[in-house]
């Protein structure tokens, strides 16, 4: 009888860019220093779980989070590129009245057309989404019957929501993306359950944002 695979995953910490409303996908931005504090709040809740596999999206940001939030334990993250945020393409590092001057034609198109739209050198949502779960699935497959937890972005995890709840790809979210929180599924024989979602209670009187 095959095993349950565990997985938790979490949003890295707050950013600069989350702070002003950048979108950052594939670029970069550093934790700001609420975000150093919810990751380092994170790892002490941590500190009690014993994980058997640890991964962490290559950027910056997240394997900043990885270091903060697996140090208390002596978790090392593997990076893994499946786990990056979504390609944006020319929309990254813009906050979002810069887009609508310098690209309404394309911002414009990003939000209404569908997952199908592909942001020029970006990802469509439906790309993103099939790397996302793609990923997941690799990993679980790869650790049947382990504990797993992963450090990501707030976009994967929203894809990754979706997935595992066969929800719509153009289906409005009403669910939360919040940064340095839990979030657990569980893979099983007949597919995936969702376990719970946006767990902060570790950051007490940290606040934390939404993704956008």
């Amino acid at each position: 009888m095959s095993q349950n695979t565990s997985i938790t995953l979490i949003r890295h910490g707050e950013t600069e860019w989350n702070l002003c409303g950048r979108w950052q996908g594939h670029a970069d931005s550093p934790l700001s220093s609420r975000g150093v504090a919810q990751a380092e709040a994170l790892g002490q809740r941590m500190k009690g779980e014993k994980f058997d596999f640890y991964y962490s999206s290559d950027l910056g940001r997240a394997m900043h989070t990885s270091e903060l939030v697996g140090g208390p334990s002596g978790l090392v993250a593997e990076k893994f590129i499946g786990l990056r945020e979504r390609d944006l393409g020319v929309l990254e590092g813009m906050n979002t009245e810069e887009m609508k001057v310098s690209q309404p034609d394309i911002y414009s198109s990003f939000r209404s057309d569908g997952p199908d739209f592909q942001v020029p050198g970006g990802e469509s949502f439906r790309e993103f989404y099939e790397r996302c779960s793609g990923a997941v699935e690799e990993l679980a497959t790869r650790h049947s019957g382990a504990k797993i937890a992963l450090i990501t972005h707030g976009g994967v995890l929203g894809a990754i929501f979706r997935y595992v709840l066969n929800l719509p790809l153009d289906s409005d979210r009403n669910f939360v993306l919040l940064n340095c929180s839990i979030n657990r599924i569980e893979k099983i024989e007949a597919g995936w359950n969702l376990i719970s979602w946006g767990d902060v209670a570790h950051l007490k009187e940290l606040s934390t944002l939404d993704d956008a």
